[in-house]
């Protein structure tokens, strides 16, 4: 039976001045490394010692998890880094402080954008500087693969293959694995694992830096809690 652990990265410079992130690779605060550091511990308490890791391609995911690593002292594990588990892209919002926002636009809209499953925000125009055409990181890749605003539901449909091709082989081959990524991209996550519905998946909310360990029987959830209990969010009951 495999464990899977799903950390949000810790506190980044953007949540603490309530500006809406996505793809904007901004550093984790003072605060967001000590987050790091103490899911590192929470997971060492409890016997994980994950086998392998994924991240995605922002700092704020990468570097929490070398400081969960570190403290697990497990940095030798295999790393990889895909831009699939990237935070949803916030398009035109990209960047403004969210309860400014919520002033201009409603509360009940912005809260649409935040949370609904299918409604993406405004889209960035293809010249927008803050359009990822313009990072280096995905130079790469199918210019038509790259986001100008996604909604969770686009969210899922480029996580699931990753998880699918990359994360679920391993799980299914017994080995222990840890994802650090953003609220987004582990509730896409959330609603493949526990069949979330979309009607459903607004009412959860990932904290940062606090792993949710998951017991799998195959793919299968069949036990799962945050480990700092102080702090937990609601998790879905296992299917």
């Amino acid at each position: 039976m495999a464990r899977l652990a799903l950390t949000r990265h810790g506190q980044s410079l953007w949540n603490l001045e309530n500006r809406f992130t996505g793809w904007v690779d901004v550093d984790l605060t003072e605060k967001g490394e000590s987050e790091a550091r103490r899911g590192g511990e929470l997971l060492t308490a409890e016997g994980f010692a994950p086998d392998l890791a994924f991240t995605s391609v922002l700092k704020r995911a990468v570097r929490t998890l070398w400081l969960g690593l570190e403290t697990m002292d497990r940095v030798w594990i295999p790393v990889d880094k895909d831009w699939r588990l990237n935070e949803r892209h916030y398009g035109a919002l990209t960047g403004l402080n969210k309860a400014e926002t919520a002033e201009k636009h409603g509360e009940d809209q912005v809260k649409i954008w935040r949370r609904s499953y299918d409604v993406p925000p405004p889209p960035l125009a293809d010249s927008d500087e803050r359009h990822p055409r313009f990072d280096p990181r995905y130079a790469g890749l199918d210019a038509n693969l790259l986001p100008a605003t996604e909604s969770l539901a686009l969210t899922l449909d480029r996580v699931r293959p990753c998880f699918d091709d990359k994360i679920a082989p391993q799980l299914l081959a017994g080995r222990d694995v840890l994802i650090s990524a953003h609220g987004n991209s582990l509730r896409a996550l959330i609603m493949m694992l526990f069949k979330v519905t979309p009607g459903d998946i607004m009412g959860f909310e990932v904290p940062t830096g606090n792993p949710l360990l998951i017991e799998l029987d195959g793919l299968k959830p069949v036990k799962a809690r945050y480990l700092d209990e102080a702090r937990a969010n609601p998790v879905p009951p296992c299917p």
